[in-house]
């Protein structure tokens, strides 16, 4: 099977060049022209996709070399972009960086080649003229096989200083398919973890990827980027179907005249905002009810819910309004103390602990959780230390940590995961709890979301 989905990779020499703003803003534009725009993100990041979602109405994903292995790169992508008329990728950090000490593996750079798609180079113009003739074209020969189809300028000064931008760049052989000036409107405001997320400011997202949208139609050529788009190669894969990858010779999902589906409540709210779409597509092939709650809002659980999933996000800048639901926090003790499968991922790991911040959380874990100052940033490899409700002894999988908090201690009797890299244990597994601060991309191995439904069923 073949497939030649319209695409670009945005991508940039160094993170801060305005990489977000020019994908958001093309999409958003493409989105305005009545094109279905599929959104994708090259890496771990959970905050820019949401943007990415406002900007075309579809659901952001992520595609990370790493976490789910190259040959899933292109099956992914082309599950997202099924009916699309134009898909754009946003990338990370700078075009050639990738996981520490892994060469090119889960870069900008090497996700275009898996996806065969030209690269837009954007440019921070603002402190160079003639030189970033130089700096174009240590970009375009440093790998053959990376096709950087034109370069968009950001925060050029003036009418003067992109004349000299351009003159220089004639000698480079690149068009220059977009020139924007400085515009403080687009801006969005950043934390501790990077952006704010969407969930958090909806309105002022909302004006931000508008504004977006207006600079880039009025600063790009919209024509030669779709052209652009239009040279990518086929790829010669097939879409990634998560009812597919979920089965197993003694499993299928569950049918509708099959018995009921075991309902799993999914947490979100402004509090839980960080999750990967496949996980719950997963989850309902895999023969589950995914019900959403806000932990935020809601007092209690959804009726009759058999597993909870509480993924990433910020609870650390809501530790008190989480703490002053008390109702919402029993039940959420209850269902652990049952038995019930509870998989928790770095924010749903501080939200089951005794407290954070000196407020009071779930304390299905006996441990505490703090804010800090370092932080904690990096691709891990794991082993499953034990048999847990997500995984067999002994299973591998690859996970990205992201946080500037603490709990101590910071691995129970039964640890959740062995890691490699630094080398130590880590995250919590009693009774049906898997709590760890590693984030895991779940369609590199399937058989979690079949696992954690079978024992939903069950329990």
């Amino acid at each position: 099977m073949s497939s030649s989905v319209p695409r670009l990779v945005v991508a940039a020499p160094s993170s801060g060049s305005g990489k977000t703003t020019v994908a958001t803003g093309l999409m958003a534009a493409f989105a305005a022209r009545g094109l279905a725009v599929s959104p994708h993100k090259v890496g771990p990041d959970y905050i820019d996709p949401g943007y990415h979602a406002l900007a075309t109405g579809r659901v952001g994903r992520n595609l990370d070399a790493y976490l789910c292995g190259p040959e899933l790169v292109g099956p992914l992508f082309l599950h997202g972009a099924r009916g699309c008329d134009i898909a754009v990728v946003e990338g990370v950090m700078g075009l050639y960086d990738g996981a520490a000490g892994e060469g090119e593996l889960a870069s900008t750079a090497h996700v275009a080649k898996l996806l065969r798609a030209p690269v837009v180079l954007v440019v921070d113009a603002s402190s160079q003229s003639r030189s970033v003739a130089a700096l174009v074209h240590g970009f375009v020969s440093w790998d053959p096989e990376v096709r950087v189809g034109g370069v968009i300028l950001n925060k050029v000064a003036s009418n003067r200083h992109e004349a000299m931008l351009r003159e220089a760049l004639e000698q480079v052989g690149v068009p220059v398919l977009g020139v924007l000036r400085r515009a403080p409107q687009v801006d969005t405001p950043s934390r501790h973890l990077g952006l704010v997320p969407v969930a958090e400011r909806r309105a002022e997202a909302v004006e931000a990827v508008a504004a977006m949208a207006a600079q880039v139609s009025g600063g790009c050529d919209l024509d030669a980027l779709m052209g652009l788009a239009r040279g990518a190669g086929a790829l010669s894969c097939a879409a990634w179907d998560a009812a597919e990858v979920v089965s197993s010779p003694t499993h299928h999902p569950a049918r509708s005249d099959e018995k009921p589906k075991p309902r799993v409540a999914v947490a979100g709210g402004e509090a839980f905002t960080f999750s990967y779409a496949e996980h719950t597509e997963l989850l309902t092939a895999a023969g589950a009810e995914v019900v959403p709650f806000d932990p935020l809002r809601d007092e209690e659980l959804p009726e009759g819910t058999r597993g909870l999933v509480i993924g990433g996000g910020f609870p650390e800048m809501y530790a008190a309004e989480l703490s002053a639901n008390e109702p919402l926090r029993k039940a959420v003790a209850d269902l652990a103390e049952s038995g019930a499968p509870v998989a928790a991922e770095c924010a749903g790991l501080l939200y089951l602990c005794r407290e954070l911040d000196g407020q009071p959380m779930c304390g299905v874990l006996d441990a505490g959780a703090r804010m800090t100052e370092r932080l904690t940033l990096g691709y891990r490899d794991a082993v499953a230390v034990g048999d847990s409700v997500l995984a067999a002894a002994g299973t591998r999988m690859r996970g990205h940590e992201f946080h500037r908090t603490a709990v101590e201690p910071g691995a129970g009797a039964e640890p959740a995961w062995g890691l490699r890299t630094p080398r130590r244990v880590e995250g919590f597994v009693q009774r049906g709890v898997h709590a760890s601060y590693l984030h895991t991309h779940w369609a590199a191995e399937p058989g979690v979301a079949r696992r954690f439904v079978e024992r939903c069923r069950t329990s």
